[in-house]
C-alpha cells in the first residue's frame, strides 16, 4: 500500500491552482494501451469528431471528493485513513461495450454486466468514507461505471458492443488533477479478501 506521508502533502499541498480529487481503478500500462487501441477503433468507426483522452488519463472513477483550491492535506489524510479500512477481494471487469452521455458529451467504455466487486468497492468505499466524515460529491445521475474515452463529441452513439477488455482489478487509488498537469496519484491501496 502506497500512501503519502506529511511531507509529501506538504510539497504537493504547495502546487497552486484547483485540485480535482477521485478515487478510482486505475489501469496497468499494458491495459492503458488495448483501451486506446479499442477506442481508436471507435474513432475510426464511428467519427465522433472528438478530442480523445490520453492513455495515461484513464480511469473509472469510483468516488468523487470534488474539486478543492487550495489543496486541502487534512481532507487527504481522511481519506487515505478511510480508504485503508476497505476490505475486499480481487475482482475481474469486462470492458466489453461503448456508448455517450450527452448532457456531458463524452463517449465511454463499460461494462454489459457490472461484477459485484464493482458495486461492492463503490458501497464499502463509500461508508468508509462517510465515517471518516469525508463528504464525496453525489450525482444526480444513476450510478453508471465508465470510463471515458472521448471528450467534445459531436456525435452521440447508442450502446454498442466493443472489443472485450478484461481487467483484473487488484487496488484502487486516490487521484489528484490539476488543469494541464498530469494526474498524481496521491495513494494506492490493494484489494485483500
Amino acid at each position: 500500500m502506497m500512501q503519502p506521508g506529511l511531507s509529501g502533502l506538504s510539497e504537493h499541498a504547495a502546487q497552486d491552482g484547483m485540485h480535482r480529487l477521485f478515487f478510482a481503478l486505475w489501469p496497468d500500462e499494458s491495459l492503458r494501451k488495448r483501451i486506446d487501441e479499442v477506442a481508436a477503433q471507435l474513432e475510426r468507426e464511428h467519427a465522433p469528431g472528438a478530442r480523445p483522452l490520453r492513455p495515461d488519463r484513464n480511469h473509472l472513477t469510483r468516488q468523487f471528493l470534488g474539486d478543492f483550491h487550495p489543496f486541502p492535506p487534512r481532507l487527504i489524510e481522511d481519506a487515505c485513513a478511510a480508504a485503508a479500512t476497505v476490505r475486499l477481494a480481487p475482482f475481474e471487469l469486462m470492458l466489453d461495450c461503448a456508448g455517450s452521455f450527452r448532457g456531458s458529451n463524452v463517449w465511454w467504455l463499460g461494462s454489459h454486466s457490472m461484477p459485484p466487486g464493482l458495486q461492492q468497492l463503490w458501497d464499502s468505499l463509500g461508508q468508509a468514507l462517510l465515517q471518516a466524515r469525508v463528504r464525496v460529491k453525489s450525482s444526480t445521475q444513476p450510478f453508471a461505471p465508465h470510463l471515458t474515452i472521448q471528450r467534445d463529441v459531436r456525435r452521440h452513439i447508442a450502446l454498442l458492443p466493443a472489443a472485450p477488455l478484461r481487467w483484473h482489478v487488484g487496488e484502487f487509488a486516490l487521484i489528484d488533477s490539476q488543469p494541464g498537469r498530469p494526474y498524481t496519484v496521491v495513494g494506492r491501496w490493494p484489494l485483500t479478501a
